[in-house]
């Protein structure tokens, strides 16, 4: 009989929870400018001989109305502060720095969609996720539509092992199986980002149809 050995990994410091945020945040910002620089060269993040598949249909129209908010608000406030030269640049250039990251967070959404690519599925979510699934890795793909629990985490466990799901408002509706436990890298630190070993992922696609249509041809030649 052999006894099971289970690694625990140490819990993050608060240096490194700083430093992690730290980075994320500016990761995040560079990527508000080069997601404008794509939307406005017209050149999404889908590798040659890709398919991009979007994500961004069930959040595009709060998003929209939050930009339109922000750019409303600007003159507005403005118009209250103009008296006061110091307070009136702070809050210009907060508004137009706010109203220039919704921006990007929108072009993010539209530039970074999920893409069925030669060498693989990659996986994307707003600024900071681009999950890459090589197909050797990759056991099927399927439609399959599930609602979760709002606030649960990206990676749950399962019966049959640990899923990693990139949910858009709590829903996912493709499946994507693994032929073993394969390694993400997920935005954080562990336990809920780093480097996560998952047996299945799913994730919400505008047009699953399209996704699958897009897979087949891929995991025919893989087999």
């Amino acid at each position: 009989m052999t006894a099971e050995i289970t690694i625990q990994r140490p819990a993050p410091t608060r240096w490194q929870r700083f430093a992690s945020m730290m980075r994320r945040a500016l990761h995040a910002e560079l990527r508000v400018y080069s997601s404008i620089g794509r939307a406005i060269a017209r050149r999404p993040a889908v590798p040659r001989g890709g398919t991009g598949i979007g994500y961004h249909r069930p959040t595009l129209t709060v998003l929209i109305v939050f930009i339109v908010l922000s750019a409303v608000e600007i003159p507005i406030i403005d118009l209250i502060v103009h008296r006061w030269p110091a307070v009136r640049i702070g809050f210009l250039i907060l508004g137009i720095w706010g109203l220039t990251w919704m921006i990007g967070l929108l072009c993010a959404m539209l530039m970074r969609p999920h893409a069925v690519a030669p060498d693989g599925i990659v996986i994307r979510g707003g600024l900071e996720v681009d999950v890459a699934i090589p197909w050797s890795a990759v056991a099927s793909v399927a439609i399959r539509k599930r609602i979760d629990e709002p606030k649960q985490p990206r990676v749950t466990e399962r019966p049959d092992g640990w899923e990693y799901a990139e949910r858009v408002l709590h829903e996912t509706n493709i499946l994507i199986e693994l032929e073993q436990p394969h390694p993400v890298r997920l935005p954080g630190l562990p336990p809920r980002g780093g480097e996560q070993l998952v047996t299945s992922v799913r994730i919400w696609a505008d047009d699953p149809r399209a996704f699958l249509d897009a897979a087949r041809p891929f995991l025919l030649a893989a087999d």
